[in-house]
Formats: structure tokens, C-alpha cells, sequence
């Protein structure tokens, strides 16, 4: 009842004023020609008030509709067509709650695009550094060919060689983009299967145990597992998980150093698996981007190695397509550790 009063207290009070000031018109006329006051004026204020009530409702919910509309049409809170579905009344306060709300769902809109179009402009500007910096090694080894290099056997080949690791580069990036896309877009189906993992992580270990050995840095177990640890996954996406973290473990890892692979039973048929370095290490306001596409610490532009710059990318995309967890610790100086959970299956 009270929420009745409200909305149509504007014409409510209006009424009565009018019906009031009619009725003491009224009866100063009835008390000057009948010397007092009778039945007549009380329902003579009783119709004044139905109709003046019905008539400025009337106006006012046509009067402010159409200025609503106009509001709802500019701003495009609502689809004008929901305005008729309800009643317009004089209460203000529904009106007030739906711009407020408006003006926060746009103010966050406006924010979140803001942050996309910073992180386009920043994706863009990486992903021409990754492609153009092969091609103009590229464009370089066969222009100096073209010039006349080309007739010493020894620069030809010298050369060819240099063009091809450029173009090997280009592949690898456009690879990279490729299965982030369908990874991205739900397009790369994954062929769950039951494996032995530390099968698996010794295939990668060895795998990468030349690379490694270039900088001298250490790959091992925490402890020998003597018991297969059975999981459930595409083989192929987990190992090529593996085989990024532990390439990035070793591009990032200071010589003579160490990265060790621990396997963690967890509550709930969960394992976690770590692969802990003693390498640079993260500075802290990098560890919330270092998952992002080509996103670079080193601000200069300038690769001290190699690589696609999607690893870490493709990485984090692999495991929650398997609907686990990836987590990242690291201390700048000190070294990092990645790890990420699978469904263990005893």
C-alpha cells in the first residue's frame, strides 16, 4: 500500500491541493448565499478530487514517458518495446537505480575495453617484432646472394644455412599461432588416455638432456619413483608441456644450475607436477602476464633467445583444456617454479 502512495503521490497530493482550494472557493460561495456549509460541498470536493487526480496522472505518466523513452532511446538502457510491458508512474526511483546501473555496467564496459585495446596494441607490437625480425634475416641472407655472394660456394652455403634457420623460425611462429588458436577457439580436440607419467617426464628429460648439457644445468627427479603414477590426459599435449616448461627452465636457468621435477600426490585422485630451477627468476609485477601471448619481460625488445614467445601461452591453454590448474611461484634472482595438476588414476 505504501508503495502505492509513492508512485502516485505526486498526482495524489497535487489532487488534493486542487480539490481543497476548489472546495474552500466553493464554500465561501455556498456560505455567502446559504449562510452555511452543506452535504453538496463535501461531494463537490470528492469529484474534484477523482478528476483532478485522473487528469494530471494522465498528463504527468504521458509527460514523463516521453521523456523516459527518449532516455531509454538514447543511452540504449532498454528495448523501447519492455517500456509498455509495465506502467510509467511518477516514482522516480526505479528510473534512478536503472541509470545508476547503467552508468557502472558502462563505466566497467569502458575499462575492460580500454585494457583490450592496450593489450591488442601491445599483441600487435610483439607479434611484428617476433615475424619481422626473422624475415629481414631472411630478406638480408638472400639480398647479399643476389648481389654476387652467391658465386663463392663457401657464402652460399654459409648463407642458405642462416635463410633457413630464419625460415624454420617463421614456421615455428605461425605453428605456435596456429595451435593457440585452436586452443583458443575449442578447435583442438584432446585424446584423453591413461599413461605412466614419470615414463613420460623421463622421455622429456632425456630429450632435452643435450640441450641442458650446453649451459651444464642438471635435469632430474626430486627422488627416484620406483611405482608407475598412472594419469589421465592427452599424452601428446602433456608432453608438450613438459617439454616447454623444462626449455624455458633451461633458457632461463644460470649455468651450472638445476631443474628438478617433483610429482605430488594430492587429495581428491590429484597429482601435482613441479619443475623447479634456481635460474633469474620473475620479478613479481610480471607474474600475473607472463601466460600472455608474446609477452615480454625484457621491455627492450631484444631476445637473449630464441623461441615463439607462445610457449607459456600454449602451456596454460593445454591444461585448462584438460580442466586442471597451472601455478606459478618465482623470486627474481632466486629461480622459478612451475606447476600444474592432472587426474590421477590409481
Amino acid at each position: 500500500m505504501v508503495g502505492v502512495l509513492k508512485k502516485y503521490s505526486l498526482a495524489l497530493y497535487s489532487s488534493l491541493f486542487i480539490a481543497l482550494c476548489s472546495t474552500i472557493v466553493a464554500g465561501g460561495f455556498f456560505y455567502l448565499q446559504n449562510d452555511r456549509l452543506s452535504f453538496g460541498l463535501f461531494l463537490f470536493f470528492l469529484l474534484i478530487f477523482i478528476i483532478s487526480f485522473f487528469i494530471l496522472q494522465f498528463r504527468i505518466e504521458k509527460f514523463i514517458h516521453a521523456r523516459i523513452k527518449k532516455i531509454y532511446s538514447d543511452v540504449q538502457l532498454l528495448d523501447e518495446n519492455n517500456l509498455a510491458q509495465a506502467p510509467i508512474t511518477t516514482d522516480m526511483d526505479m528510473l534512478t537505480q536503472e541509470v545508476e546501473r547503467f552508468a557502472q555496467d558502462k563505466k566497467l564496459e569502458i575499462e575492460t575495453l580500454n585494457i583490450k585495446e592496450n593489450y591488442r596494441k601491445e599483441f600487435m607490437g610483439n607479434i611484428s617484432h617476433e615475424l619481422k625480425t626473422p624475415l629481414f634475416t631472411v630478406q638480408g641472407y638472400i639480398l647479399t646472394l643476389l648481389d654476387g655472394a652467391m658465386h663463392d660456394k663457401k657464402v652460399l652455403k654459409k648463407y642458405l644455412q642462416g635463410a633457413e634457420k630464419g625460415v624454420d623460425r617463421l614456421i615455428h611462429i605461425i605453428k605456435d599461432l596456429d595451435m593457440i588458436t585452436q586452443l583458443e577457439s575449442g578447435g583442438l580436440v584432446l585424446k584423453r588416455d591413461d599413461f605412466n607419467i614419470v615414463v613420460l617426464i623421463q622421455n622429456v628429460l632425456d630429450l632435452l638432456e643435450m640441450k641442458a648439457a650446453k649451459k651444464n644445468i642438471t635435469l632430474t627427479f626430486d627422488r627416484k619413483y620406483e611405482e608407475p603414477i598412472m594419469v589421465n590426459g592427452d599424452r601428446d599435449r602433456i608432453e608438450q608441456v613438459l617439454i616447454n616448461l623444462v626449455v624455458n627452465s633451461i633458457k632461463y636457468g644460470k649455468r651450472d644450475g638445476t631443474t628438478e621435477i617433483t610429482i605430488e600426490k594430492l587429495l581428491q585422485n590429484k597429482i601435482l607436477i613441479r619443475i623447479t630451477d634456481n635460474g633469474e627468476g620473475i620479478a613479481k609485477e610480471n607474474l600475473t602476464r607472463i601466460f600472455e601471448r608474446f609477452y615480454r619481460i625484457d621491455k627492450s625488445g631484444s631476445r637473449k633467445e630464441g623461441g615463439s614467445g607462445l610457449g607459456l601461452s600454449i602451456v596454460k591453454h593445454i591444461v585448462e583444456g584438460h580442466s586442471e590448474k597451472i601455478y606459478l611461484e618465482s623470486q627474481l634472482g632466486i629461480g622459478s617454479e612451475f606447476s600444474f595438476t592432472m587426474e590421477n588414476r590409481k
